[in-house]
This record gives structure tokens, C-alpha cells and sequence, in this order.
């Protein structure tokens, strides 16, 4: 068989037979399979693979092992565990997909099941930065292949025959010469017995020979379940004797209560218990607020009795946090020198030489993921030993947090991960998961489930931050682009983790700004100073949402003032196809989406590549358009994926503002589920014009001035019916797999404000657009 080899180490050694042989009792009977054991982590993640990753730097590293992933049931079915949380992005589907093809299983006997916290056994758990595929791709084909060489295996020694004459093929192992055939079931015990093959000696499948990978003919696992009503969230787990918690937090980020009446909560019938969370000083980490709880036998009597206890807060430092305040003395900051991060050639000498200088500042409010489902976590305390239910990306990371919160040890922890409803990075915190902690210990162990109201949510969270983007540039007398500077302004979410650097990190400089891929010869990137007034969080894609904003806009204004068409323009800045590497030029080293840069490089050939497809895909001056309508374009590199949208508006007589086409153009490396893919950049087309049109959290007195869905809109149904077109780059498996999940979403908005711009005459520069356009 046709294949690739992996090279080096990575080896279970020495295993008996009477120890391995284990039965393990499932839901859908019982499964004779190894015991789970240790997986095997590599040294830097990924060395023994085709391409290096930076997952072994993660907490966890890697783990491959089928013993750890695989089990079959004497009736064959086949149970994959998936270690990452499912939230829309199918990693339910993708990384087990994966596992079945290379180990020649079929789809249809295939069951998921969802591993608990433990990133000892599975590797790194933690569900964001879109790195499930880019970094476990290659971790899953090897636990396939590795499963299927052992079932071969177990053949040949049933048959007695070696193991070069026989071959796995759809759920049985065939004798090639005599064409007998037996199922996986039958195969089970057998080779559950058998050690793992070393890694360099696991052969994977030719590409010719998938049946899953790259099709994306498989529909997500969990697909009947959640449309029936069936799938499992967090707001669903009752365990028996379930008391229901909210909690009165303090409505500026490090208040405390002064003084609560506990007698008048405790009043309202139902209610059980009323205690102090005291709040953590900063930095927190994913620590609790803290408030006041209220624990009942039901919801509604845990609101009433919140609602009862007149809470008198103590504001704190951060009583004084005003987003018009903040945002002109961001604008300020903008306007003056700034911390050099990367300079090429003499920006200042260009500036002051050049014909033309255009000069632009854009701003980007606050934002709030507002998932689906707000927060819920239920936990009980047994013997010591606290089990969690929880709606969390990061279930490694929760066990870690609760156990230091409780002072138990880690492995007394356990965690289940429900399936998300939406996540974008608010469920990487734990916060939720530790509050129900404290209450289920505050009751003696007994199961408490903390409630997250809509309002809770917003008024509560961790928030995108607001930034502010000044963009300088210089043009000789042939409106040739000969400077370049970009300030970035923004509150910093390292401050949820050491003392605020207020500045943005190397790490949220890596996210659409120090790659600034423009081929100009002077060329500076500067960040202010921005204290964090507020927690701030990671949110789908991050800073690159106000860079590509800024940076994309920008570019359209320099083609409208010289008259040129935006497309031609922008590849035309961007320069011929080359490697950009501004690691010697930059002040902090390169953060590289925490990969290794000769794996993934900033390769303008790719970013031209996408704008010239979805250019054609679209259209681009050549489709003929309805009166008020108008196309805008925007391309931007975030997580190692390179990504063109070309977005359609039509504005009426009213201004009311409609968007019928998207067109993206996404270059993921080896796209492993393009069914995903598609629905990935259909979702983001639909978050990112929430967040063109109406993302916008302010702050008055400290405190978060929206509520719910009323003051804090996202997009109607009928305003999201768009026609979105993914156009996915083609590659081989030998290209690396890079994100998905999120780089849909930072040139959305810069190609929807084109798009305005050429249909109506009037550029926006501050999101969202509001009554901008009534103005």
C-alpha cells in the first residue's frame, strides 16, 4: 500500500497481554478494548510528523495513541473519543472523521464520545486560537492508522498468516490471497492486546485512497441530535437533588458588596442559602467576580430571592470607566509617537518628503461574544472529590482552575464537557465552572447548577476590546504608496494574567498588525498605552477584527482618492508573491500564532492568490449591479489562513442596509472537512455583520451600559438571509492545515464598509454603522 512514513520515536513498550486486555462497560454495550493509558506526548509536539506545529507547546502537548482514542465493541462498533469541546465548529466530527478513515472504519458504526478534562491523557483540550485541525491532524491520522495496523495485525495471527497479506478495508480485514474476511468486532479482544506500533513505522493512507478526508460528505455528528432537541447543554444537566444558583456580581470589575439584606432573600420561599463570593484582585485570571449568591430549589426562586437582597456595592478603582472619555483619550494617544514594534527604513524622512500624506483614525468599540446559550456550570462534591458539568473550550484548563480553587488535587477533578451553544472565546474562561464550585461546597457538596441570565452575560463578561487605529500614509507624485505607519491603541488581555502592560502583547501584535504584508520601502507599526478598565477576552479572531478594519479601509481610501480600482490596488501594495519576515525588524519576537514560522511563513503569493479568486468568483467589475448597490473588497492573514471576501451591499431610498452576496475566498492549507469550512465562513459572515452593523458595549460610571438583545442587538434572521459563496483554495496533503474557525471573520467588515463607500459616497470609519449613514 501507497503511503507516508512517519520518522522517529514514540513507542509503548513491553506491554503484556493480561494487562491490556481490559472490558470496558459503554452505553451501547460492552466494549473489549485496551485500558486507557498514558498517551504518548512529544517532546516538541509534532517532530515525528510530516510538518512541524507548535502543539507540543501547549498545555498537554500531543497525544496519538489509540489506546487512549479507539475502542471496538464485539458488535463492531467502533467509539472515538474527541478530546476538543464541540461548539458549532465540528470538532466532534472532523478529528474523529479522521481517526475512521485511516483506521478503515465506517462512518455509519461509528460512535463519538466526548472526553472528560484530562490533558494528561488526551493532549491539549483547550478549544480556541482555530487550532483542533492545525494541530491534531496529524496526531489523529497516526491514531487511525496506528488502529488499523493493529487490527491487521490481530488478523494475521488469528489466520496465522503475515501480516503483508492482509488488509483493512471498510469496517473488516481481507486475506488478501485467499479473500476471507472478518469484522473489527471479532477482531476486538485481539487486538486490544496488542502494544502500539512505534510511530515510525505507522503508514498512512495515499490521499487517492480517503474516504472522509476532504470530501466533506460528512454531515456533523451531533446533527439529528441537536435539531430534535436531543443534544446535551450545559443548562441541561440535573443531577438528582440539583439546587440552582445565580448570583448578584458586582456591576464594575473589582467592587465588592458592602452590605446585602440576606434575611429578605431568604425569605422568598425556596430559597436555601445566601453567601458572599469575595472578589479576586487583578490579575484574576478566569477567577469568579464575586457578589453575592443565592442558592434555591428553582430558578425562579434564586432570581426572586437575588432580586430581594438590595445590594450596596463598593464601585471600586474602576468606577471612573467612560467609553466616550476612554475613546478620546485613546484618540489622543493616537495622535502622538508611540512604542515602536516593527520599522523598516525612515518612516518620518518619507512623511515629510512625500506629495501626498493621507491621514485616517478608526475606532472599534467594545464587544460581547453573546453566545446562544449563556453560561451554566453544575458541580457536586463527593469524598473531596468535586465533579463539574460545563459548557467550556478549555476543560484541561478548568480542572486546573478548580482544583487550585478548591485545594484538591487535580486528578480528584472531573470535568464533563457539554456541547456549546456558540463559544467565540467566552467559554475559554471558567469562571462559571468555578462559581459553581463554591456554591456545591458552600451546600456540603450537594449538586448546585449556577444560571447565567441573558443579562447576566453581557453585563458580566469579558470583553472584546476597544481599540483605537491610526493609519498614516505617504505618496510621491505617482501616488506611489512610499510610507507607511500604523498606531494601534487598545487595552491589553494579558492583564487578565500579569499586571497590565496596558499595550497591546506580542502576542495580540501577532494578530493582524506586525504581519502587515504591504510592500512599501518605509514602514512603522507603533502601539499606545490603554489601561484595562474592564476584563478583557478573547472574541472570534481577536485584535485582527480592528487591524484588518483599519488596515483594509485604509487601503480602499488611498484607491478612491487617486482613482484607483480597490482590487488592483491592494494586490498592488501587497507587491509580488514572497516570504514577509519581519522577525529582524520588529521590537518583541514574532508571535506566530504559537507556530513554528518555516511551517507556516507570511506568504503574499497565497494572500494575492485569494483576492484573485474571489475577484473572479465574484465578478469583480463585471457583474452588472441594481441601482444602490455596490461591491468592497478586504483580504487578511489570521491564524496562518489566508482569507479575500468581496461583499455585496444594496442601500435604498431610506438608507436601510441589505447585504445579498458574500463571496470568500479561503486558503486553509489541506482543507480536512470543506463541509465545515463552508459552514464556518457562512457563520462568519453572519457574526461579522453583527458586528458591522450593531456591536457596540459602552461604559458610563464603570458599569456596562446594555442588557439584552434589546440594547445589545445582533443580526435578525431575515437581515442574515445572505447568499454567502466559500471558494476553498486547493491543496494537497502536504500543505500544512491552518484555521478556520475564525479568519473568516476579520475582512468582513472592511469590505461591507467598501462596499457602502462606493454605494453611497460615505465612509465610515468607526463601527458599527448604526444611524451613521441618517447622520
Amino acid at each position: 500500500m501507497k503511503g507516508e512514513n512517519f520518522e522517529n520515536q514514540a513507542i509503548i513498550e513491553n506491554v503484556s497481554r493480561r494487562n491490556m486486555l481490559k472490558g470496558v462497560a459503554t452505553a451501547g454495550g460492552l466494549v473489549v478494548a485496551a485500558q486507557f493509558l498514558p498517551g504518548v506526548a512529544m517532546a516538541d509536539g509534532s517532530q515525528a510528523f510530516q510538518y512541524k506545529t507548535g502543539a507540543g507547546g501547549m498545555p498537554g502537548g500531543v497525544v496519538w495513541d489509540p489506546h487512549v482514542f479507539v475502542s471496538v465493541a464485539t458488535d463492531g462498533t467502533v467509539s472515538i473519543v474527541t478530546h476538543r469541546s464541540e461548539m458549532g465548529t465540528g470538532s466532534h466530527t472532523s478529528l474523529p472523521m479522521a481517526v475512521a478513515d485511516e483506521m478503515e472504519a465506517d462512518w455509519s458504526r461509528v460512535k463519538v464520545v466526548q472526553a472528560p478534562g484530562d490533558e494528561q491523557k488526551y493532549g491539549n483540550q483547550d478549544t480556541d486560537g482555530s487550532r483542533s485541525i492545525r494541530h491534531f491532524i496529524q496526531p489523529m491520522r497516526a491514531c487511525g492508522a496506528a488502529a488499523r495496523q493493529m487490527l491487521e495485525m490481530a488478523a494475521a495471527l488469528q489466520w496465522s498468516v503475515p501480516n503483508t497479506e492482509v488488509r483493512a478495508e471498510n469496517h473488516q480485514v481481507v486475506h488478501v490471497p485467499s479473500g476471507r474476511k472478518i469484522g473489527y468486532g471479532e477482531l476486538a479482544k485481539t487486538a486490544a492486546g496488542l502494544p502500539t506500533p512505534r510511530l515510525n513505522t505507522i503508514t498512512l493512507k495515499d490521499p487517492s485512497e480517503f474516504r472522509y478526508i476532504g470530501k466533506g460528505e460528512v454531515k456533523i455528528y451531533d446533527l439529528h441530535d441537536i435539531t430534535v432537541g436531543k443534544a446535551m447543554y450545559a443548562q441541561d444537566i440535573r443531577p438528582e437533588g440539583t439546587s440552582y444558583a445565580v448570583i448578584a456580581r458586582p456591576p464594575v470589575v473589582l467592587g465588592r458588596a458592602k452590605s446585602w439584606d440576606a434575611a429578605a432573600a431568604m425569605k422568598v420561599p425556596g430559597v436555601l442559602k445566601v453567601f458572599e463570593i469575595p472578589p479576586t484582585p487583578m490579575p484574576a485570571k478566569f477567577a469568579p467576580l464575586g457578589g453575592v449568591a443565592v442558592i434555591a430549589k428553582n430558578t425562579y426562586a434564586a432570581i426572586k430571592g437575588r432580586e430581594a437582597l438590595n445590594v450596596k456595592w463598593d464601585d471600586g478603582p474602576n468606577a471612573d470607566y467612560d467609553s466616550d472619555t476612554f475613546k478620546q483619550q485613546m484618540a489622543e494617544t493616537s495622535r502622538k509617537p508611540g512604542k515602536m514594534e516593527r520599522n523598516e527604513g525612515d518612516v518620518d524622512k518619507a512623511l515629510a518628503g512625500a506629495a501626498k500624506v493621507i491621514d485616517r483614525e478608526y475606532y472599534i468599540p467594545h464587544g460581547h461574544h453573546a453566545t446562544m446559550e449563556p453560561p451554566a456550570a453544575t458541580c457536586r462534591i463527593v469524598d473531596g472529590k468535586p465533579e463539574v458539568w460545563a459548557c467550556v473550550q478549555s476543560p484541561g484548563g478548568t480542572r486546573g482552575d478548580v482544583a487550585k480553587l478548591l485545594g484538591v488535587p487535580e486528578d480528584h477533578v472531573t470535568v464533563h464537557v457539554t456541547l456549546l451553544g456558540g463559544g467565540f472565546g467566552r467559554k475559554s474562561k471558567c469562571d462559571f465552572a468555578q462559581e459553581a464550585a463554591l456554591c456545591s461546597k458552600e451546600m456540603g457538596g450537594q449538586p448546585v447548577k449556577v444560571i447565567w441570565t441573558r443579562e447576566d452575560d453581557i453585563q458580566h463578561g469579558f470583553y472584546h476590546s476597544v481599540s483605537y487605529q491610526h493609519v498614516t500614509a505617504g505618496l510621491d507624485e505617482n501616488n506611489n504608496v512610499v510610507a507607511w505607519r500604523h498606531r494601534s491603541v487598545s487595552p491589553s488581555l494579558m492583564s487578565n494574567f500579569m499586571p497590565d502592560p496596558k499595550r497591546e502583547s506580542a502576542l495580540e501584535l501577532g494578530l493582524g498588525l506586525i504581519d502587515t504584508p504591504f510592500d512599501v520601502p518605509n514602514l512603522r507599526l507603533e502601539t499606545g498605552t490603554a489601561p484595562a478598565k474592564t476584563r478583557i477576552g478573547w472574541f472570534r479572531s481577536v485584535n485582527n477584527i480592528p487591524h484588518a478594519f483599519a488596515m483594509q479601509s485604509m487601503v480602499a481610501e488611498i484607491a478612491a482618492e487617486t482613482g484607483r480600482d480597490q482590487k488592483d490596488f491592494l494586490l498592488e501594495l501587497i507587491g509580488p508573491a514572497r516570504i514577509v519576515d519581519p522577525r529582524k525588524d520588529t521590537s518583541q519576537p514574532l508571535w506566530n500564532y504559537g507556530d513554528p514560522f518555516s511551517t507556516y511563513p507570511i506568504d503574499t503569493g497565497r494572500l494575492r492568490a485569494v483576492i484573485e479568486r474571489v475577484a473572479q468568483e465574484a465578478q469583480w467589475g463585471k457583474r452588472s449591479l441594481p441601482k444602490g448597490h455596490a461591491l468592497g473588497i478586504a483580504a487578511h492573514r489570521s491564524f496562518l489562513t489566508y482569507v479575500a471576501t468581496v461583499v455585496e451591499v444594496g442601500v435604498d431610498e431610506n438608507g436601510n442596509v441589505t447585504v445579498p452576496r458574500v463571496d470568500t475566498a479561503i486558503d486553509c492549507g489541506f482543507c480536512v472537512n470543506p463541509e465545515r469550512v463552508r459552514s464556518q465562513i457562512e457563520g462568519a459572515a453572519v457574526m461579522a455583520l453583527t458586528i458591522s452593523k450593531y456591536t457596540n458595549i459602552t461604559f458610563k460610571n464603570g458599569r456596562v451600559q446594555q442588557h439584552n438583545f434589546n440594547d445589545y442587538r445582533v443580526l435578525r434572521i431575515g437581515e442574515g438571509a445572505m447568499d454567502v459563496r466559500t471558494h476553498i483554495m486547493p491543496h494537497g496533503i502536504e500543505t500544512p492545515s491552518s484555521g478556520v474557525g475564525e479568519p473568516g471573520v476579520p475582512p468582513f467588515s472592511p469590505a461591507f464598509f467598501n462596499a457602502l463607500y462606493n454605494a453611497t459616497g460615505k465612509r465610515i470609519r468607526e463601527l458599527p454603522l448604526g444611524d451613521q449613514l441618517q447622520a
